[in-house]
């Protein structure tokens, strides 16, 4: 919130410097007179315009770069997370004892693949890719590919699983 709220000022001065440049210009162009002003006044009105666009481009470059780092340290974590879920994959698989082939065939089933289309990934029957199934919800301890997820999802969430709302209302 408070980089956006710098962004903002930053782009406020940029525009009000701006109008104020651009404001004389067409003034000038269009053959408005306003009443004149010293000439100290105008010049102190210029500069100031002057450096709030100036300073305007320099908070926006520093902005630009903590943006930057920002998503890099995000980009970083995502791929943290990432490698820590395959990490976990690859233990609960072990925990398992599922072969190679079943290994594939949950691995597909959690990104989502369908039967058919796992069967046409590993070059293999819709059957022999059911009886896989079938052995990995059994190895896991589950009846279907929803609690077989379910398991993946709780791991991931932990400690943050935090209590339903609802939940709490029956129980009371």
């Amino acid at each position: 919130m408070k980089d956006k709220a710098v962004i903002i000022v930053i782009l406020v001065v940029q525009a009000i410097c701006a109008v104020f440049f651009v404001s004389d210009i067409a003034l000038t162009v269009v053959g408005y007179r306003t009443t004149p002003i010293s000439w100290q006044t105008r010049e102190f009105l210029e500069v100031g315009a002057a450096v709030g666009l100036l300073l305007g481009v320099v908070l926006g470059a520093i902005a630009l770069r903590w943006a930057m780092q920002r998503s890099d340290r995000y980009k970083q974590q995502l791929r943290v997370a990432s490698g820590a879920f395959a990490e976990l994959l690859q233990d609960r698989f072990d925990d398992w004892a599922l072969t190679p082939a079943e290994k594939d065939v949950a691995l597909f089933a959690i990104k989502g693949l369908s039967t058919h289309e796992i069967a046409a990934v590993r070059n293999t029957s819709e059957g022999t890719v059911k009886a896989q199934t079938n052995a990995i919800y059994r190895k896991a301890g589950v009846s279907g590919r929803p609690q077989l997820l379910s398991l993946f999802i709780e791991d991931l969430m932990g400690d943050a699983l935090v209590e339903s709302p609802v939940i709490s209302q029956q129980e009371g």
